[in-house]
């Protein structure tokens, strides 16, 4: 798949970059996002240590490592940072993450965490160069205690990090979920099972439909748009999950 442009205008570009093959990390096929701002750039969930070249020479096309200005973690799985000490050796930008997350990071073999900046529970709007601004938004306990979303406000996309994401078939690979319907088997189960509760999705969808949204860009699987996405938050708000499906130690409701 190609570098896919999700929005585009001379100054400014929210990109994801070519994303990662079957087999890169034991077969979970990951989403790394790349913002452009003039000649500036912000990497969204890097990725594990085996994508890292391939996420490195598409990063290449757009800006070069020393122009990034900051690197955002989703949250804390290894197809998210598995790959950040390289990353931390090639650029000078600082990581954001939650700030609950700092004391695990050293364990992917990051030496030192003085570039690591921690996110605080409620979130934080980042100013990374003159006109380029990203809102780092809350969305804990989905399914990560410390989940972070970033929104963009010039290209009006939301990175959800795992909220959203969607393990689609090989061979049915799309990049846009513009029919939520058909889209609903790729995604159902897995939100079912990862996300923690009803009440944390209720909170988070209330918090981030009072953003300005075009797209619902996830770390796994197609960019929703159009009537895709208020068509997806509706249906996440109302969705049983996690602890709500429990009905003893290790036993779940039917479809949980």
């Amino acid at each position: 798949m190609r570098n896919i442009p999700i929005y585009s205008s001379e100054q400014h570009k929210f990109i994801l970059l070519n994303e990662s093959e079957p087999g890169e990390e034991d077969g979970i096929r990951s989403n790394q996002y790349l913002i452009v701002h003039e000649d500036n750039g912000v990497l969204l969930d890097p990725g594990g240590f085996g994508v890292m070249p391939r996420v490195l020479s598409e990063l290449l096309n757009y800006v070069s490592p020393d122009k990034l200005k900051a690197i955002m973690l989703s949250h804390q799985d290894p197809d998210i940072v598995g790959g950040i000490a390289t990353w931390l050796e090639i650029t000078d930008a600082p990581v954001y993450v939650s700030s609950i997350w700092l004391r695990f990071l050293p364990h992917y073999g990051v030496s030192s965490m003085q570039r690591f900046v921690g996110v605080p529970d409620e979130g934080m709007n980042c100013q990374l160069a003159a006109g380029f601004d990203l809102k780092l938004v809350p969305a804990h306990f989905l399914h990560s205690e410390g989940q972070i979303n970033v929104y963009d406000p010039i290209a009006k996309v939301l990175f959800t990090g795992d909220i959203g994401a969607a393990m689609v078939p090989e061979g049915e690979d799309h990049p846009y979920v513009d029919d939520f319907a058909a889209h609903l088997p790729y995604i159902e189960g897995f939100h079912r099972r990862y996300m923690c509760s009803n009440r944390a999705a209720r909170f988070w969808v209330e918090a981030v439909s009072q953003l300005d949204i075009d797209f619902i860009a996830p770390q796994h699987g197609p960019v929703y748009r159009g009537a895709a996405v208020p068509a997806f938050l509706k249906w996440f708000k109302n969705l049983e999950c996690g602890v709500d499906l429990m009905v003893g130690a290790g036993r779940f409701q039917q479809g949980g």
